[in-house]
């Protein structure tokens, strides 16, 4: 019983893939756009996960900076939200209950500048309620920023409210997938196939 159960994730996570890749490839191209656009204008990408997808958001990050299959120079890179002194101390700054949106969305206000991309992560919808991310969503555009929001729901629920702040400079990943394990596949698929498509537009073809 325990076996089928773990196969049956690899076989529902595998439909899944094959249904979402049409509608999950020109978002991830425009993504990769905005990022080409970026670093190649001396601008930088801030990345920012909420709840479990911190995880994501490292993730990205690193890839961004160390390249994923192809070696080649890092690129520049910043996770908000991970240092526990500066959340600390921006929430005492702010003089608000411990909020990390208002304290990565500070952050954005004091390192974002125009030509820069956010790439926000939310946690996927079935680890509960969302935060508000309004105030993160504002603080880029107030910078300038471009913003690529990736959004986890189930397939039959509607988008994240999170959408509605997106403007048409902006760039929304909405993976649709009914259980946790095929959420955060394709975030992580997804990252992996913008990286190695940012690569092929800085480094060309393989040999």
């Amino acid at each position: 019983m325990l076996e089928q159960r773990i196969q049956q994730h690899f076989y529902d996570t595998a439909d899944v893939l094959v249904q979402v890749a049409e509608p999950l490839a020109r978002p991830l191209a425009a993504a990769t756009e905005l990022v080409l656009t970026a670093v190649t204008g001396g601008g930088k990408l801030l990345v920012a996960g909420t709840g479990a997808a911190q995880a994501d958001a490292l993730h990205a990050a690193a890839l961004f900076m160390g390249g994923a299959e192809r070696p080649r120079p890092g690129l520049p890179a910043l996770t908000l939200g991970v240092d526990p002194a500066v959340m600390a101390a921006l929430t005492l700054a702010d003089g608000s209950t411990a909020d990390p949106v208002a304290a990565m969305a500070r952050q954005v206000h004091a390192l974002g500048l125009p030509g820069d991309v956010l790439i926000v992560f939310e946690a996927p919808a079935a680890l509960g309620t969302q935060p508000v991310l309004a105030p993160l969503m504002a603080a880029a555009h107030d910078r300038e920023l471009s913003v690529v929001l990736w959004t986890a729901s189930a397939r039959e629920a509607p988008l994240s409210p999170s959408a509605e702040l997106l403007t048409d400079i902006d760039v929304h990943i909405p993976v649709r997938a009914d259980r946790l394990a095929q959420s955060s596949t394709l975030y992580r698929l997804g990252w992996l196939a913008l990286v190695d498509a940012l690569d092929l537009q800085l480094l060309g073809e393989t040999e």
